[in-house]
């Protein structure tokens, strides 16, 4: 049996439908972001782990430039250890016929007929390489696919400064390879960098590893401290010239996975709060006014013997019965995208599997914060619903005391029409109502400021990436270290115009107990292809004597100019010693180390030499240079600027402005939910005041212009203040832990366009919900309004 209070919420919600779908839209916004955020970062932290445990994907990495195979039993002895995988691993330059580039791949040796012990293949298609079959390899399936290889086609590799024709037997995908990232480029290019797996016996006839291997891989035993692991593993490689182990966290592609986790939880905190938090404005402002239209009807309630908690429970249950219809939606809609979203992940990171099947916790903490958040939010306007005296709520309210106004303010209204004087008069009559509705749009502004504001970031960051610091047309990398003579062999090339010479070794970077793994890149002074850039202060000198260093890494390592740092190179004899910090500058990519190339080759004690080559060339001449390079054998690497251009804009074109799209089409249903309720409670409050004026003469558009003018003033209004709360939200959100790692940094660039466009979508919003209220304006029904009971 429904009571007749329940009978009088259905009412109510039905007479609200508008409002209540609205405020509905916009907790459904909140908690499809939340559930999309935490299901996504639920499944991909599950598909990883099961990609990982499944195919035994190492805990401990470590290189060295020649290791003997005995020295394998000596590894596996270490405490904790519990499998050891030895192998070879080496850069070679590919050539795909039709594709005019050089590529540039990586060898990884394994055993022939059988998977690896450790970091195990997922076959996609065809099948293992075979014994005494020495030119038959596996490619990754991402490159194969960029380019239509399939089993059975052949592709060219210099190995070992041999051109060979390799024949391919299968295609797969490996835990060790979900991220895969040239050692030369910013982001993952499918196109221009592949693995290729290949017998063992293969490569070490190739490069002269018999008994030998330059790579390994230790899985340990369940509580064993990867730490101390990796301390025994340097101290036994170090001999052999080793790099320095790393444990999974530090693993490249697996620290790029971690880091996508983590933007998803600080998306999870941050946007879907601010959603949820103008939905409980929303429903706050909904509630108190609708409070105000209904003192009489408290009044008979009470009269009739409902207690204070009997009406204060009904206008909590519309409260709750608003946010139920949201948090349904929401989790509909959340569920969706979330699928959509792991699936994208998923195809980008290269899983082979996927694992999506959100728990209920995801959906509960939507439900609940949304309840939470809704309920602390009306709270007021409901205790005052229930402690108001039916004596009280039965007489009318006290009218405002209303006085003439004086000055600048009465000139200005005798200046204006009467709507617009009407619109003045009721803003200055009641500033709060006008100031918290200002509010409102000002944070459906400042959202879709936040929205869009990713994509000014990614601009600027390309743009001082690609334009101020690589400025090269083309970059070249060797296998080792050359004679900076080599600099004639390259300027020799057709349509090279000029080369500068550059290096770039590994290194620990130490102050105190805080120890930085990277590497220091060396330039001449004189170098204009690649800069140190500081997005302030522009190009920087290169430091003769000390080292300069990003912002980043000053701060890791709690440092700044003047003070000096232990630099451990990890090449050649290894030597090390304090260096200078003689500047620190912003950088929005890596955490970098530059110094001179003659200050570098000192530190390391050698003759002058030179690891990689930037190429500023004729672009009329592009293809005859690279069809000259894939016969140099000499270079291992060699990637073109406009390349590396296309790939970032494309990447992120798949990735980055789908969500962009996602949280404006958000932000725009948050603008239009602040703008239609608040004109529909202007409307149901003002209904026989508009009736009234129209018996009086006003016309129809002067009505609209009123009900309208009023909601728009405080739109123009607003605006500046959104502008301002969306730099603020942006900036909160560009320096969250997520988007702010040793990688990457998202600067906070925001264009005046993007403020443009955000205030451009409030007023489309605005104008749209102002359409709805013109038809509800045409259809009034003058006498049943003026006998309305207000």
């Amino acid at each position: 049996m429904i009571s007749a209070l329940d009978r009088k919420l259905l009412r109510d919600l039905w007479r609200l439908k508008g409002q209540v779908l609205s405020i509905a839209l916009v907790i459904a916004s909140g908690i499809a972001l939340l559930v999309m955020s935490l299901s996504t970062h639920e499944a991909l932290r599950e598909t990883a782990r099961t990609y990982y445990e499944r195919y035994r994907f190492g805990h401990v990495f470590a290189t060295v430039e020649r290791a003997p195979l005995h020295l394998e039993a000596r590894l596996g002895a270490i405490d904790g250890v519990q499998n050891v995988q030895t192998r070879i691993s080496k850069q070679a330059v590919l050539d795909v016929e039709g594709f005019a580039e050089p590529l540039l791949g990586r060898l990884v040796s394994i055993p022939e007929g059988e998977q690896p012990v450790l970091n195990q293949l997922v076959l996609r298609s065809g099948r293992l390489v075979e014994p005494d079959r020495p030119d038959e390899v596996i490619l990754n399936e991402s490159f194969a696919e960029a380019h239509g290889l399939r089993p059975g086609d052949s592709i060219a590799a210099i190995v070992n400064a041999k051109r060979r024709t390799l024949q391919i037997v299968g295609t797969a995908t490996s835990p060790e390879f979900i991220y895969i990232i040239s050692p030369y480029a910013l982001i993952p290019d499918k196109k221009r960098y592949g693995v290729l797996w290949m017998g063992q016996r293969a490569l070490e006839a190739a490069y002269d590893y018999e008994g030998a291997f330059n790579d390994v891989s230790l899985s340990l035993q369940r509580g064993a401290d990867s730490r101390q692991v990796v301390e025994q593993l340097d101290n036994l490689l170090a001999p052999y010239g080793g790099v320095g182990a790393v444990d999974r966290d530090d693993h490249l592609s697996a620290w790029f996975v971690n880091n996508e986790l983590e933007q998803n939880r600080t998306t999870a905190r941050l946007l879907p709060t601010i959603f949820l938090a103008v939905a409980a404005y929303l429903r706050s402002m909904v509630l108190n006014r609708l409070i105000a239209t209904e003192r009489s009807e408290i009044g008979l309630l009470k009269a009739f013997g409902y207690s204070s908690i009997q009406v204060g429970w009904h206008y909590a249950k519309l409260v709750i019965a608003m946010n139920v219809i949201g948090i349904l939606l929401g989790w509909g809609l959340g569920a969706q995208l979330g699928r959509f979203s792991t699936a994208s992940y998923a195809e980008n990171l290269n899983f082979p599997l996927l694992i999506y099947s959100p728990g209920p916790v995801s959906f509960a903490i939507g439900a609940l914060v949304s309840l939470a958040i809704g309920l602390a939010a009306t709270a007021r306007g409901v205790r005052r619903a229930a402690l108001l005296p039916p004596t009280v709520a039965m007489s009318p309210p006290a009218p405002p005391s209303f006085r003439p106004r004086s000055g600048a303010f009465a000139g200005l209204t005798r200046a204006l029409d009467q709507p617009t004087r009407i619109i003045l008069r009721q803003i200055d009559r009641w500033p709060a109502r006008a100031a918290t509705t200002a509010l409102g749009f000002a944070l459906a502004v400042a959202m879709m400021i936040l929205s869009l504001s990713f994509t000014d970031a990614v601009d600027r960051l390309a743009h001082d990436h690609f334009v101020e610091s690589e400025r090269e047309d083309l970059a070249l990398a060797f296998e080792s270290p050359k004679p900076i003579t080599v600099l004639h062999e390259i300027t020799r090339l057709p349509a090279v115009l000029s080369a500068e010479p550059m290096r770039i070794v590994p290194a620990n970077l130490s102050s105190g107990h805080v120890t930085h793994r990277g590497a220091v890149e060396a330039l001449t002074p004189d170098a204009r292809l690649t800069r140190i850039f500081d997005p302030e202060r522009g190009a920087l000198e290169v430091p003769q004597s000390g080292i300069a260093i990003t912002a980043k890494l000053a701060e890791k390592l709690g440092v700044q100019t003047g003070d000096e740092i232990w630099l451990e190179m990890l090449e050649g004899r290894r030597p090390e010693g304090s260096i200078l910090v003689s500047a620190v500058f912003d950088s929005y990519i890596g955490m970098s180390a530059y110094t001179s190339l003659e200050t570098l080759n000192d530190f390391l004690g050698d003759r002058p030499l030179v690891e990689n080559v930037k190429v500023l060339f004729d672009e009329s001449r592009e293809t005859e240079l690279l069809a000259a390079l894939k016969g140099l054998p000499t270079v291992s690497a060699a990637g073109l600027r406009s390349a590396a251009i296309s790939n970032f804009e494309a990447t992120i074109a798949e990735t980055l402005l789908i969500f962009i799209g996602f949280f404006s089409a958000f932000s725009f249903g948050l603008g239009f939910g602040v703008t239609y309720n608040a004109q529909r409670i202007s409307l149901s409050e003002r209904g026989r005041e508009l009736a009234t004026l129209r018996v009086l003469g006003f016309t129809r558009r002067e009505t609209l212009y009123i009900l309208t003018g009023e909601i728009l003033l405080l739109v123009l209004v607003s605006l500046p203040v959104g502008c301002l709360l969306g730099f603020g939200l942006t900036a909160l959100f560009v320096n969250a832990p997520g988007f702010n790692t040793e990688l990457m940094r998202i600067p906070l660039a925001i264009q005046g366009s993007t403020y443009g466009a955000s205030v451009l979508v409030l007023l489309i919003a605005g104008l749209v919900a102002g359409a709805s209220m013109k038809r509800r304006i045409d259809r009034l029904d003058l006498v049943s309004v003026l006998k309305t009971r207000e």
